[in-house]
């Protein structure tokens, strides 16, 4: 078995679309249905979600190595959620003023020291959701801003708590997993 990378045109699409349907939307998303040829030669139908905004994901961490998480109830899930500061910044603003917005928002923090950590797609076979996670450091605290449909719980520990918390699948949201995991691993990089 080889070890190296296969050599592929990454550019080029197996797949075939002979129409395609926008079958709903709302300001957040909007689902089209294509009718596809796969690359194995078969005809079918492939469900897009497009996401109007970039998923953006902060994990503040203070000069004695804590963090801040966010709990909610997700209601797709059914169930309550601790995850890093996140929101939606729109496709056609600065990335990094939308997740200072966030930040703001959700925990009252303001960060003088941002670093782009991560890049990342949610669940790339059913939508074209692109993510970032932002390390936020350089700390002060300000006011709390929720939006009208949150009802947040904020919780400051130690990074490493919010990391544990990951490895038992207590804290499960995708971006927060990459975002903590991430975050631990830059610092921990800075330090040796």
């Amino acid at each position: 078995m080889s070890t190296s990378k296969p050599q592929l045109d990454e550019n080029h699409n197996p797949w075939q679309v002979l129409s395609t349907e926008i079958k709903y939307h709302n300001p957040w998303i909007s689902v089209r249905e294509d009718q596809v040829v796969n690359p194995g030669g078969g005809r079918g139908i492939y469900g897009v979600v497009s996401m109007k905004n970039k998923a953006l994901g902060i994990v503040p961490v203070d000069a004695e190595g804590n963090t801040w998480l966010v709990g909610q109830y997700r209601y797709p899930l059914n169930e309550y959620s601790w995850e890093i500061p996140m929101g939606g910044g729109p496709v056609e603003l600065d990335i990094l003023e939308s997740a200072q917005r966030e930040l703001r928002e959700e925990t009252g923090l303001l960060a003088r020291r941002w670093t782009n950590i991560a890049r990342l797609h949610t669940s790339n076979s059913v939508t074209d959701e692109e993510g970032f996670v932002f390390l936020a450091e350089d700390l002060e605290h300000g006011e709390v801003e929720p939006e009208e449909t949150e009802d947040l719980r904020i919780w400051k520990l130690p990074l490493a708590e919010a990391v544990r918390m990951v490895m038992n699948d207590q804290i499960t949201d995708a971006v927060s997993v990459a975002g903590l995991l991430k975050a631990e691993k830059v610092l921990a990089g800075r330090a040796s």
